[in-house]
């Protein structure tokens, strides 16, 4: 699913980021976040008219403000961190 479909507050992995989509200098932004495939992230609130302005997300522990159309250039899965990983005892 995209970020931007992430429910609020349900905790989330980045999968895949579409970097292709974004400007060089875009990119190097949010990878200077900790923006990265494997990152967790969480959105926090989503702002503008009808929250269909940027969207506050928790990047492991840092909040950031990310427009709508960079965060839907990332996929994110809700399942544990690697594929294929058991769950921590």
């Amino acid at each position: 699913m995209r970020l931007t479909d992430l429910p609020l507050r349900q905790p989330a992995f980045v999968d895949l980021i579409d970097w292709t989509s974004l400007s060089a200098i875009d990119a190097q932004r949010l990878r200077e976040f900790g923006l990265c495939e494997g990152a967790s992230v969480e959105a926090l609130h989503h702002g503008g008219l009808l929250g269909r302005g940027p969207i506050a997300c928790r990047v492991g522990r840092m909040t950031i403000a990310m427009r709508r159309a960079h965060a839907a250039a990332v996929t994110v899965r809700t399942g544990p961190e690697t594929l294929g990983s058991e769950p921590a005892a």
